[in-house]
């Protein structure tokens, strides 16, 4: 019994590692470079600094011959059957755009696989948007944030219209926001990502994907609909209130009958108040109100009731007198709403 397991176990490694070296050779022509396990482990100086951590690795900081400063994400996910792997790779590899972090390279050298990213500066947008995370003392004008709004929402329609095929994010969240030295934000981490037909209207799930308070309720159940790239557009919408509150929308321990922070502003704005946060200058009241109408357009529970990413663009370009608040405003805390998260293959906020 005890050899058979083995031989059954080992049988499983050969054949995922065989599945990941079909996928490289497939892939061979294209760029980014592949290297090998010494090349990684130089490259991170015996991974001597490390960036953060996650669900699937660790990101060490690293050196290029040329002097030039990469992200290397380790993945822990060796003796899976490499999808995660191979999902960032594919979607990644086939990106080009300015909102959107680039693949240098990447690693598969027997089990131990890794990914190599341009190196950003100032991490990622949770940061810098929930007070308890601000670092190096950078304080986000309202003008910046409505401009890294904007940047997060041509980087997702190029991914949803610009490239070959559509690419579903399915986990836009703060820490998948990375930010430049100028803090212009690209969009990250693309492991849970699907690749489909842009003719395909919706994507078949065989399991609820994402991080617990920016999954659209289509993605938790298909008793919802189906998953889409409106799935994307409401996770966007969930992230877009956490900037204009400077805190997380939900709490998962929190009771039910308390108000969540996206129906505290639908409830604000539809009875013609203000949103009166950390206003400082003239302009900064019209920015708050703009980006908390199309946040609330963006987690309408139906997803057909949701505006596509390409015209969440255009009401950031527009004038906020065009915009009106949606009534009726459908949503529901997900964190409550539907099967049990204990059925779902979901993602905590920590990681």
């Amino acid at each position: 019994m005890a050899f058979y397991e083995c031989y059954s176990s080992s049988k499983i490694e050969r054949e995922n590692q065989a599945r990941v070296e079909k996928f490289l050779e497939d892939y061979r022509d294209r760029r980014p470079t592949r290297y090998t396990y010494a090349d990684i482990k130089k490259i991170t100086n015996q991974f001597q600094e490390i960036l953060g951590e996650g669900a699937y690795g660790i990101v060490y900081k690293g050196t290029l011959s040329n002097e030039i400063h990469v992200a290397v994400k380790i993945l822990n996910d060796s003796e899976g059957n490499g999808e995660e792997f191979i999902n960032e790779v594919a979607a990644m590899g086939k990106i080009h755009h300015v909102n959107v972090v680039r693949l240098v390279g990447f690693c598969a050298d027997g089990v131990r696989r890794a990914l190599v990213f341009e190196y950003l500066p100032n991490q990622s947008l949770d940061k810098l948007i929930f007070p308890s995370s601000f670092k190096d003392n950078i304080t986000l004008t309202w003008k910046k944030l409505h401009d890294i709004a904007m940047g997060i929402a041509k980087g997702l329609e190029y991914l949803h219209q610009g490239c070959d095929q559509q690419i579903l994010h399915f986990d836009i969240k703060p820490q998948n926001i990375l930010l430049d030295h100028n803090l212009n934000p690209k969009i990250s981490d693309f492991g849970l990502a699907k690749l489909c037909s842009k003719e395909k209207s919706v994507v078949t799930m065989t399991e609820a994907r994402g991080t617990m308070g920016y999954i659209a309720p289509e993605v938790l159940s298909s008793n919802f609909g189906k998953a889409s790239h409106k799935s994307d557009v409401y996770s966007f919408g969930m992230m877009l209130l956490e900037m204009v509150g400077g805190r997380k929308n939900f709490d998962a321990k929190a009771d039910t009958s308390q108000m969540n922070f996206p129906e505290w502003i639908h409830q604000r704005l539809n009875q013609g108040e203000e949103l009166k946060i950390r206003i400082e200058e003239d302009d900064d009241v019209i920015i708050v109100r703009k980006l908390a109408v199309i946040g609330l357009w963006c987690i309408q529970w139906n997803a057909t009731d949701r505006p596509s990413i390409k015209i969440v663009t255009q009401m950031l370009e527009g004038d906020v007198s065009n915009l009106t608040v949606p009534s009726p405003f459908t949503t529901r805390n997900t964190t409550h709403v539907g099967p049990s998260t204990q059925e779902l293959t979901v993602i905590s906020e920590l990681e």
